[in-house]
């Protein structure tokens, strides 16, 4: 693949926390091949998420707030993996671990565009009705690149090294975004769904970009 004003990612450029990280990925195109078909989506919405004793601030919504286990050990790896869970036992997320290796870290794909492969990603995704709908939100967009829990967990974007039939390649905007849009993070309950966490970002008036919900027990905050 190669697109003008894009250029392949490399471990430094994941090397910051993951809130400083997220923005830059907007614009980017994450490609995959998956059984030999190959899907590129570019990023349009995103979530940063740090674990714990990552950064200034305890991020209470994120997997890795208590520490190191079994489900999220991709997230304190090497930055440029993949870390890939399940959602409601069904969906499968896509996150770019970010952050020096041994600190969590990891930023949700939640939305993008499909820029190749339109017809192997509206084979993995039959109940799209429109285009846009491809890849909208975070699950969707798992199902259209083709990567699934667990087997493609820790896929490394950086080397493109294959595995269980999989390989996946990150690519990033020569320039980086100058207009984006941030807020709350999409249906994430408590305290770490409210404003105090702008951590998602978008591009703005992408028709591609998910539909906001408050998660449980969030809201607005009400300022003094």
């Amino acid at each position: 693949m190669s697109q003008v004003g894009l250029r392949r990612a490399e471990r430094d450029d994941l090397l910051g926390l993951p809130v400083d990280v997220a923005p830059r990925l907007l614009g980017g195109v994450l490609r995959t091949t998956v059984g030999g078909r190959a899907v590129a989506v570019r990023l349009t919405e995103v979530e940063a998420y740090h674990g714990q004793g990552t950064g200034e601030t305890p991020d209470p919504g994120s997997h890795a707030r208590m520490g190191r286990t079994a489900r999220n050990a991709t997230m304190w790896g090497e930055p440029g993996h993949l870390y890939v869970y399940l959602s409601h036992g069904i969906h499968s997320c896509v996150n770019v671990v970010s952050g020096p290796e041994g600190v969590a870290g990891g930023v949700l794909l939640r939305a993008g565009e499909i820029v190749e492969g339109a017809d192997a990603a509206a084979a993995r995704r039959p109940a799209a009705r429109t285009p846009r709908d491809l890849a909208r939100g975070p699950g969707r967009l798992g199902d259209a690149v083709g990567l699934r829990h667990p087997v493609h967990d820790g896929l490394d974007a950086i080397a493109a090294a294959p595995r269980h039939g999989a390989t996946a390649r990150l690519w990033l905007r020569d320039e980086p975004l100058t207009v984006i849009a941030s807020g709350p993070r999409v249906g994430v309950a408590g305290v770490g769904g409210t404003d105090a966490f702008p951590w998602r970002f978008w591009i703005p008036g992408d028709p591609t970009v998910s539909a906001f919900r408050w998660g449980r027990g969030a809201g607005p905050r009400m300022l003094d």
